[in-house]
């Protein structure tokens, strides 16, 4: 497989609050900007911010949407956390474990930013969760759908 930069795209509501929770929050680096969009880094990937014209809805619960990072050092993992906490940035869920002592037991934590998307990051204890684990049908939480 060839070398690849993950791009995704995504609704904002303020540039400079998208800018703040970002950059200085998260440690972003930020690329091209217009009025209308800002081009951010986030571990070597492509985010791109659109304003739209109406704040985007909070919903309910973690799904569907979200994005975000899996760190495959949990050292890594809870330098973010910290520096999440000393930024103030808001938390929509504390750090936790999910699905404790299985093959795919993690260590996860959710952010919100201005525009209400939330954001993941996580650290699984086995890597081969990631992308294997095939014996095991979860994925999520039902009970996480709506809060």
């Amino acid at each position: 497989m060839s070398k690849s930069v993950f791009h995704l795209a995504f609704p904002i509501h303020d540039i400079e609050a998208t800018i703040r929770f970002y950059v200085d929050g998260l440690g972003c680096t930020v690329g091209r900007r217009s009025k209308q969009a800002v081009t951010l880094g986030l571990a070597g990937h492509q985010l791109v911010a659109h304003v739209v014209p109406d704040q985007p809805t909070k919903q309910k619960g973690i799904y569907p949407s979200h994005f975000g990072l899996i760190f495959l050092s949990e050292k890594e993992w809870q330098a973010l956390a910290d520096r999440a906490k000393t930024k103030g940035l808001s938390f929509y869920q504390q750090p936790r474990v999910r699905f404790p002592g299985t093959r795919i037991e993690h260590r996860t934590f959710f952010l919100e930013d201005p525009s209400h998307n939330l954001l993941e990051f996580k650290h699984y204890t086995h890597e081969s969760a990631i992308f294997g684990e095939q014996d095991h049908s979860q994925v999520g939480d039902a009970s996480e759908y709506s809060e």
